[in-house]
């Protein structure tokens, strides 16, 4: 009881932890599934459940990390501590570390 009521001041006091606000959170944009650069190098899908995996050229899960969107923007948090961000310019385009983005058919 004690350690709950500790972690639960700490939650309070410290925000969530790193990932936790978004994981098992579920989608909450309509941006959910794979992205793809118009030559398929880099292959984004974004996960329902706030994380993204991310492959370029033969190296999958070259990058892993959570998202967040607001509203058209994006905001990534890589697991090994590297952010990025982009912007949906529509349902189907995304605009992301100088590449474009197209939604997998």
């Amino acid at each position: 009881m004690q350690k709950t009521l500790v972690s639960a001041v700490a939650l309070a006091l410290l925000g969530h932890p790193s990932g936790a606000a978004s994981e098992g959170a579920g989608a909450d944009h309509p941006y959910v599934g794979m992205w793809h650069t118009d030559d398929n190098r880099v292959r984004h899908e974004l996960l329902p459940n706030g994380r993204y995996d991310e492959a370029r050229g033969t190296r999958e899960s070259a990058y892993q990390g959570r998202y967040e969107v607001d509203g058209n923007y994006i905001r990534y948090w890589d697991d090994t501590g590297f952010t990025a961000d982009g912007t949906f310019v529509d349902e189907n385009t995304l605009h992301h570390g100088g590449m474009i983005l197209r939604r997998q058919d």
